[in-house]
């Protein structure tokens, strides 16, 4: 194929050979379009820095972007911050416009500076709350408020539109706060509540820059944005690269036919709509509420509420109704939101991808046919939204998760909903549910298919530590049917697996398991259950022992 070169010291004027390459994506595209049969785009090592984001096309199938020769190449969308000042140990920047939610300084990401909760006795009202302490906000109009655990799986943000003169009255940013309150409207035990509650958490207000490495974003002056950076010991504004993204989306692609990247670096950008009025009222997963109906699930003791239609957490790199793409060896890290979504189309590839320090989930699959996730490293994600699972495959046909690891993440590992044919098999996932509750290493709700032939397999996965209470390892949730899940290990859980669910599961089928303990209901299954062949060893070097030959199956292939 056609090769062009592409150096972040290159000159657009050029005509993209190794020694004369091309300057940017775009003329790297264009030059790429006027070839017949496709062409392979080499990306030099360096900062490719974009600032729009970069869009392929179905004039662009069969095109290859990669990397040049194991050189790091890094597709960014952030911009580097100078001309910092000191101010009382504290660093300041004139940024202009810049609207970011992260900071990454010499490679490290910097976290908002925050504080826990409301300070004295507070109480929630009809537009926002009261509090008998003084506040002392330098800034209100660009503090947010968190709020983990209104039900024990979600984790809301919602910005603070100002607070009285007095300082103890203050009113929460509108539709954001209204949403929530129609949101989260439920009785537990016997007892009504509404609303999101008190915050766990308040975040970006100079106030709070208490701890060294954290940063605040201070736009009370509008068009004249100053960033301030309390820095850790030894760090020298002369010397300290940092690098705030501003770009929501890095890459998009539509429509396409076989595309591929490889062995690229996906970096800096970030996603700005939890700070705007709308706020980002969660519920479950990637699912946020944008408006609309919202119903009642009812408990045993009590009930929730949860909305008719949810909208899904955006993802930096995007395909939309491709056919045959690539992605292979990147590398997806900084990232404010979800690092690549996957919406419709057919036949794409993800395999061998490193993915993390991301804001919301890895991998997001909806809508596609024969989608391949294979052999990906995913860790450290789910930072700034904590629903967010590893990996997440909804309305698909025929879509294959395999070999995959999933650590460190705040909620689920790997989540399937409704769909027809999904096999997830021989995954690890480790360190999972480390913030919120109720889910699992590997979770999957909902019809998967219209008879065992086209259901969803679950097999030779290992479940390794799933941490917060209130979980279970191997989680068939929610109406979930047509599923056999067998030959799967699970260790260190608070709950290994649930047979008992509303609505209740339907041909569902738990085969030879291996766990460390019994799961609930497997005394009494109920009728859409089958529970047969599944083994208990409470001793964990007995069931390390016993399940070695799949425990060394699982995972990324080296």
């Amino acid at each position: 194929m056609f090769q062009l070169h592409v150096a972040p010291s290159g000159d657009d004027s050029w005509p993209g050979t190794i020694e004369r390459p091309l300057a940017t994506l775009e003329r790297a595209r264009e030059a790429a379009r006027e070839v017949s049969g496709g062409a392979v785009v080499n990306l030099r090592g360096g900062l490719h820095v974009l600032d729009r984001p970069f869009e392929l096309t179905e004039a662009d199938s069969g095109t290859v972007y990669q990397a040049y020769g194991g050189e790091e190449a890094v597709i960014s969308g952030g911009r580097r911050i100078t001309g910092w000042r000191e101010r009382d140990g504290v660093w300041l920047a004139e940024v202009g416009d810049l609207e970011t939610r992260q900071l990454t300084v010499d490679g490290r990401r910097a976290s908002r500076a925050a504080r826990d909760g409301l300070p004295g006795t507070a109480v929630q009202t009809e537009t926002g709350y009261v509090t008998d302490a003084p506040l002392g906000w330098r800034s209100p109009g660009d503090v947010e408020f968190v709020y983990r655990g209104v039900y024990p799986w979600t984790e809301a943000r919602l910005p603070v539109a100002s607070v009285s003169d007095e300082g103890g009255s203050i009113t929460m940013a509108q539709p954001g706060f209204g949403l929530a309150m129609n949101l989260y409207d439920y009785s537990w035990q016997g007892m009504p509540a509404r609303g999101p509650g008190l915050p766990t958490r308040i975040e970006n207000d100079a106030s709070f820059l208490t701890e060294p490495g954290t940063f605040v974003l201070d736009r009370s002056r509008p068009g004249d944005h100053v960033l301030l950076y309390l820095p850790r010991p030894g760090e020298d504004p002369a010397r300290t690269h940092v690098v705030a993204p501003v770009l929501e989306t890095l890459v998009r692609v539509t429509g396409a036919r076989d595309v591929a990247f490889r062995q690229l670096v996906f970096a800096d950008a970030t996603w700005l709509r939890p700070g705007r009025p709308a706020g980002f009222p969660h519920y479950h997963g990637n699912g946020f509420y944008e408006g609309g109906d919202v119903e009642k699930a009812m408990l045993d003791d009590g009930f929730v509420t949860y909305p008719a239609s949810s909208v899904t957490i955006p993802a930096c790199v995007t395909f939309e109704d491709t056919t045959g793409a690539v992605v292979e060896g990147c590398r997806f890290t900084r990232l404010g939101a979800s690092g690549l979504g996957i919406t419709g189309g057919e036949g794409l590839t993800v395999r061998g991808c490193g993915f993390d320090t991301l804001s919301a989930g890895a991998i997001v699959v909806s809508g596609s046919r024969e989608t391949t996730v294979e052999d990906n490293r995913i860790r450290e994600v789910g930072l700034e939204f904590s629903g967010s699972p590893g990996i997440s495959v909804t309305g698909t046909h025929g879509c294959v998760i395999a070999r995959n690891e999933v650590a460190d993440v705040p909620h689920c590992g790997i989540v399937a909903g409704p769909g027809r044919g999904t096999r997830i098999l021989r995954n690890l996932t480790s360190n999972t549910m480390k913030a919120l509750a109720d889910g699992g290493g590997v979770y999957l709700s909902g019809p998967q298919g219209d008879s065992a032939a086209d259901g969803a397999v679950v097999r030779g996965n290992v479940i390794r530590d799933t941490l917060t209470p209130y979980n279970f390892g191997l989680y068939t949730d929610y109406g979930a049917s047509w599923v056999t899940l067998e030959e799967n290990v699970v260790l260190r859980a608070d709950n290994t697996a649930v047979l008992h669910v509303a609505p209740p599961l339907e041909n569902v089928v738990y085969r030879r398991n291996f766990w460390d303990a019994d799961p609930l209901g497997h005394d009494d299954p109920p009728a859409g259950v089958t529970y047969e062949g599944n083994v208990t060893i409470k001793d964990e070097r007995e069931l390390n022992a016993t399940t070695a030959h799949l425990q060394s199956q699982a995972g990324p292939r080296a």
